[in-house]
């Protein structure tokens, strides 16, 4: 067999050889939208190509499969390194010798590189020249073609392998509390079960309701990814529950006992006399729960609210109190420079 028929994983994908795992899956999407036989009906060209990347995939996300491939095309240019013959007892390959390999066994050089790789696809579709893996080399060569084709995914759910992915939009109380959605999966609605305390970018797996995987007929596993709705008060950032409060001037100086909203209820919260706009007050145990249910702080940040309308009498206070005032938070501008 010509080494022409080499295929190039790498070409076939578009990316080079130091591509990063996040490069090969960005590829692989784009291109497996681009030919899917879904938005390609009747185009055995797409199909086809559909297939190639399928397979280019397969192997290059896959870091073992990858690492043997680019060590296996260094061997098929230098052929340097030993291999045994497992197709054949007859005709073994001395060690360090590929040119002595008889590759006419082989229909095609997919059919080489899956014997190196210890994967074999759909039975179904296998080199009739050459028997099935029996017995436990069934078992094992079977569960290495399953486990590279669960991992193929879309962003839109498209089936290009088993696993599918999509996300699911939660309210601030039903993230805080958990819930039990009903997600419609196009043929059939399934009842999710959302733990208390998810969060924005939180992944739900839920068993065997992925797509067919092309391969083993098995349908994969579906992964929701949260997203979370706006609240009017309440805001998650990161793993921290936080909200704006406002005070009147008045409370900002003196101080000033005030209610506070939390995931619980009211709770009465002291503000310290000369509190400043932007510094926040904690709530301990009032905030987000962690996996292990244990209960975060709220962050109360102050925001000095100042009255737009205001009554004569209030009006004539404040200007008693510019006229007494001794405090000037400007004094220090006369020493700025640039």
């Amino acid at each position: 067999m010509a080494a022409t028929n080499f295929r190039d994983y790498y070409a076939i994908l578009g990316v080079n050889k130091n591509a990063s795992a996040d490069d090969v899956k960005k590829a692989y999407r784009q291109l497996a939208r681009k030919y899917h036989p879904d938005l390609n009906p009747g185009d055995k060209t797409a199909e086809a190509k559909f297939k190639e990347i399928t397979e280019a995939n397969e192997i290059l996300s896959d870091v073992d499969k990858r690492s043997q491939y680019d060590k296996f095309g260094q061997y098929w240019k230098q052929s340097e390194q030993p291999r045994t013959n497992t197709r054949s007892t007859v005709n073994r390959t001395p060690p360090g010798d590929f040119n002595s390999v008889d590759f006419g066994q082989y229909n095609n050089f997919d059919d080489f590189v899956n014997e190196l790789l210890g994967r074999f696809n759909n039975p179904s579709t296998a080199n009739p020249a050459n028997p099935k893996p029996t017995g436990a080399k069934a078992t094992a060569t079977k569960s290495a073609s399953d486990a590279a084709t669960a991992n193929t995914t879309t962003n839109n759910g498209t089936n290009v392998g088993g696993d599918r992915e999509a996300t699911i939009g939660l309210s601030l109380t039903e993230a805080f509390k958990g819930v039990q959605k009903s997600f419609n999966l196009g043929t059939e609605t399934i009842k999710v079960r959302i733990p208390g305390g998810a969060k924005a970018g939180s992944r739900i797996r839920v068993r065997g309701k992925g797509n067919v995987n092309t391969y083993n007929k098995q349908r994969g596993d579906l992964y929701l990814t949260v997203e979370l709705q706006a609240h009017p008060f309440f805001r998650l950032d990161g793993e921290q529950l936080t909200c704006e409060v406002p005070v009147t001037p008045d409370e900002a100086v003196l101080g000033a006992q005030i209610e506070i909203p939390t995931p619980d209820g009211m709770v009465t919260v002291n503000v310290p006399a000369g509190v400043r706009s932007g510094q926040s007050l904690r709530l301990r145990g009032k905030g987000w729960a962690n996996p292990r249910g244990e209960r975060g702080d709220q962050l109360a940040k102050i925001i000095i609210d100042t009255p737009k309308s205001i009554s004569d009498d209030e009006r004539e206070l404040y200007e008693n109190i510019r006229t007494a005032r001794t405090y000037n938070p400007r004094n220090h501008f006369s020493q700025v420079i640039l």
